[in-house]
């Protein structure tokens, strides 16, 4: 199992598995609820919408799968990236989610009708993490080329290159207030940056 997911009212699990698969669990119980067929490789990356009618899986076959939480539909299958996705995080209106991929971009799609809104290129590695700010505003993705950027969610535009890791980055996190952020590395250490500045606030070791 490569990803794990609540849904927003806590009721369901969805799981992304080297067996192609995502799995709808009942979290009261433990039933599963649905095994969901799609991808053709390994689903690395899950992600309920803030109102909990959708979710959406990334996967090594280079596609975003858009599904119906209440009936498991298949919704859409989102085509763009060539190679690998590895990240997906939805905005916290819904209205937006992006996804990060080997192909060193993050694509920015319309959660109501599956549009590609933007493709952001930047980073010179695969990029490894995605998350947004409570707010919605800013998005940040961590890569294997060491960086954390920052991303202004109506515009695309690039507004910080985060430097000070000395290997890749490997998660990114919000604080609920939306005033800092972190990110993890396999050089061993959590960084702290404030958002507004992108000051490097703390290195955790």
């Amino acid at each position: 199992v490569k990803a794990v997911a609540f849904s927003p009212d806590g009721r369901l699990i969805v799981s992304g598995s080297n067996d192609k698969t995502v799995r709808v669990w009942d979290a009261a119980t433990g039933a599963e609820r649905r095994v969901l067929h799609g991808h053709s490789d390994e689903v690395t990356a899950v992600a309920f919408s803030p109102d909990g009618r959708l979710f959406v899986s990334g996967s090594d076959d280079k596609t975003v799968r858009v599904w119906d939480a209440a009936t498991g539909a298949e919704r859409r299958v989102l085509q763009g990236h060539s190679d690998g996705v590895t990240a997906v995080a939805f905005s916290s209106d819904g209205r937006l989610f992006v996804s990060g991929s080997d192909d060193k971009t993050v694509r920015v799609w319309d959660a109501a009708t599956g549009a590609e809104r933007r493709v952001l290129q930047g980073h010179s590695e695969g990029v490894t993490a995605v998350a947004f700010s409570p707010d919605g505003r800013l998005f940040v993705s961590g890569s294997d080329d060491k960086t954390v950027r920052v991303w202004d969610a109506a515009t695309g535009a690039e507004r910080r290159v985060l430097q000070g890791h000395s290997d890749g980055v490997t998660a990114v996190a919000f604080s609920s207030d939306g005033r800092l952020f972190v990110s993890g590395s396999d050089d061993k250490t959590v960084r702290v940056w404030d958002a507004a500045t992108g000051a490097e606030q703390r290195v955790l070791w």
